[in-house]
């Protein structure tokens, strides 16, 4: 599994369309359960999103494709963790 931690590097290039654009690319993930959870940060200087993708290198992929790191707008590190505990209903991702 695989913690993604997006930050905002020009935050002047952050439209409204850009987020439009983003999230309908981030849907077609979500909807394969490649992605988990996402959202912004509090103060928002960018997001979070967990993963599992099989490899980094699919992620690295799937992430380079995103509006947002395309506009560069956006950059991101990636942390690989091995879930070993969870709230019971989140048991299911247990590796």
């Amino acid at each position: 599994m695989y913690l993604v931690d997006m930050c905002f590097t020009e935050p002047d290039k952050l439209t409204a369309e850009l987020t439009a654009q983003h999230r309908q690319y981030l849907a077609k993930e979500y909807e394969s359960n490649r992605l988990l959870f996402g959202g912004r940060k509090v103060p928002r200087t960018g997001g979070i999103i967990i993963s599992r993708h099989d490899t980094e290198k699919a992620l690295r992929q799937m992430l380079d494709a995103d509006p947002f790191i395309q506009s560069g707008a956006v950059s991101y590190t990636i942390t690989e963790f091995v879930p070993v505990m969870a709230a019971g209903e989140y048991n299911n991702l247990i590796a």
